[in-house]
């Protein structure tokens, strides 16, 4: 017996007595001869064990642990604006970029302010960014509503549908793109861009030498939108399977 104890030794990290000679722990894997005491453990595969990423933590904290609403009634509210959203979305991520369907649908009358300021606001950096900042102005108002409500009021739910809102302004925005070459669609003030020479997205791709790639651009804008969008919902679910366990609890 004394012979057999003294032929075993101990692991150095979680204490699993092991034949003498092994070169590394039947148990938590470490190999002997790389285990240094105080630093990470390597695994039997040599590779270090993962810690959380300081990024992934702050998101975390930010984006869904700043979450602490905990009653009924803005469960019920968030709900009912989800379904809305989830219902709207489909509508708009499923249309061909042809109908036009964000651009017809009334949320494009509030986006269009955004776009006009757009312009007025970029309009000091020259030419080029003036006619790309009507854009530029619809995008970035949703992302500063997000920014807003993430930084300032802790609101990740009210994030969400703001990120929502910011897809949804990219697919208002690929028909515009799209018909950069066609200039069929119907501008402010009931013109064609064949009629006026106020299509931001002829001249912006014309200046470019792009401009054979209005579709795949409009395409590249849809995606992007219907990508955000997607998000934004599972976002705003999980924010709201949290809430439920909060008040199930």
């Amino acid at each position: 017996m004394a012979l057999e104890a003294m032929a075993r030794s101990s692991c150095p990290k979680c204490g699993f007595e092991e034949p003498q000679g092994v070169g590394s722990c039947g148990r938590c894997g470490i190999v002997f001869s790389k285990y240094r005491p105080g630093t990470p453990p390597r695994l039997a595969a040599g590779r270090v064990s993962p810690r959380p990423s300081r990024w992934r933590t702050l998101a975390r904290e930010w984006l869904i642990e700043s979450d602490q609403a905990n009653d009924g009634a803005t469960l019920a509210g968030r709900a009912l604006v989800l379904a809305l959203l989830g219902w709207w979305g489909t509508t708009l991520m499923t249309a061909s970029i042809e109908s036009n369907a964000a651009g017809e649908s009334f949320l494009h009358l509030i986006n269009l302010p955004f776009h006009e300021a757009g312009h007025v606001l970029f309009m000091p950096f020259g030419r080029f960014l003036m006619l790309l900042g009507g854009s530029l102005g619809q995008i970035l108002m949703p992302v500063v509503c997000l920014l807003t409500f993430v930084i300032k009021t802790k609101d990740p739910f009210g994030a969400a549908v703001a990120l929502w809102w910011t897809g949804e302004n990219f697919l208002d925005l690929a028909p515009y793109i799209n018909d950069a070459r066609s200039l069929d669609l119907p501008l402010l003030g009931g013109v064609t861009g064949k009629e006026t020479d106020a299509h931001d997205w002829e001249q912006i791709l014309a200046t470019l030498g792009w401009l054979q790639y209005d579709h795949r651009l409009a395409h590249l804008s849809s995606s992007l939108g219907t990508l955000l969008m997607l998000a934004a919902i599972a976002w705003g679910s999980l924010l709201l399977f949290r809430h439920f366990r909060r008040l199930s609890a």
